[in-house]
């Protein structure tokens, strides 16, 4: 199109010929009314759809309540009677008074008493059968009740004047482990006439205080040394 005062060619754009229309300057000034306002906020699109991890974890559930239970908590037996007896369902006895409950401590203790000794009398007498061990254990060390001790030893030492040391040699059965446990220990006797030398097979007896260290007295010299 060419305008007549400016002979120039005038072309009409879309835009603009849209905005000629009769109906299209009543359009632009009415209000927007189904156009949401500019600084409404978004929908929220988590809220209607589950987030991906949440269901990758409701199916992790099952899966791990189907794999190995865990071992059970070790516990020591004192706990484990402790619990035993929390978790008991039946009868409580009746409430006891102190006097009672005294009374019952003195009858088990008796009846353990009772029992131990039965215990002692049944390996005294097994060990009375068996045949005796050669050497090392001394004869009995009391010749009756009330007597002094008598022990039996080699003289290791007589250089002191009237004195001897005498060693015990000792082996005994251990009445748990049947094992002959063998011990030694030494003695200071006195030897009035100096008759015991070294190597000696001697008997002593218990008497009173000699002097510092020698509580025992010899007896007689029952082996010589050869």
């Amino acid at each position: 199109m060419i305008d007549e005062e400016t002979n120039e060619d005038v072309t009409e754009t879309p835009e603009a010929a849209e905005a000629k229309a009769p109906g299209a300057e009543s359009a632009a000034n009415a209000p927007a009314e189904d156009a949401p306002p500019a600084d409404a906020a978004p929908e929220d699109v988590s809220a209607a759809e589950p987030p991906a991890g949440a269901q990758s974890a409701d199916l992790a559930e099952p899966a791990a309540e189907e794999g190995p239970s865990e071992p059970d908590e070790q516990l020591p037996p004192k706990e484990r009677r402790r619990r035993s007896r929390s978790a008991h369902s039946g009868e409580a006895r009746p409430q006891r008074t102190a006097e009672e409950r005294h009374a019952d401590r003195l009858a088990k203790r008796a009846h353990n008493v009772a029992q131990r000794r039965r215990w002692r009398a049944n390996g005294r007498k097994r060990r009375s059968g068996e045949p005796k061990r050669e050497g090392g254990t001394p004869p009995a060390e009391r010749a009756g009740t009330g007597s002094p001790r008598l022990r039996q030893g080699v003289v290791v030492s007589d250089k002191s004047n009237k004195t001897i040391t005498v060693q015990i040699d000792v082996a005994r059965q251990h009445r748990t482990y049947g094992k002959i446990v063998r011990k030694s220990s030494t003695l200071s006797a006195h030897d009035e006439r100096n008759e015991a030398n070294a190597g000696d097979t001697v008997r002593v007896v218990e008497s009173r205080p000699l002097s510092r260290t020698k509580r025992w007295r010899l007896v007689e010299i029952l082996e010589r040394a050869r």
